[in-house]
């Protein structure tokens, strides 16, 4: 068993409220869950208006299907034009970690 987790911290473009900002995190949290089947929850940053941080986590049997998974996660956040991808932390963990 693998398990691969992504960490991305994000600057939103133009917000000014955190009603605004939920407008963007929502539909790209959205979009990871319906399109690639991981879980994923906004985990930080939750009272600034112009940052955001969304964690992502997967279990996989094969560490293949899940590095390709997280890379097109990673790669459909950083495509968002609504948003700067300031940095991504991945980590991968086996039942033997």
């Amino acid at each position: 068993m693998y398990v691969g987790t992504l960490s991305f911290d994000l600057l939103l473009g133009d917000v000014r409220s955190l009603k605004e900002k939920r407008s963007v995190v929502r539909p790209i949290v959205a979009e990871l869950q319906r399109k690639f089947a991981v879980s994923v929850a906004e985990t930080g940053s939750q009272n600034l208006h112009r940052r955001a941080q969304i964690g992502l986590a997967m279990v996989s049997g094969d560490v293949g299907h899940l590095t390709e998974v997280l890379d097109r996660c990673e790669r459909m956040v950083a495509g968002r034009p609504e948003v700067e991808l300031l940095s991504v932390r991945r980590r991968m963990h086996t039942d033997e970690d």
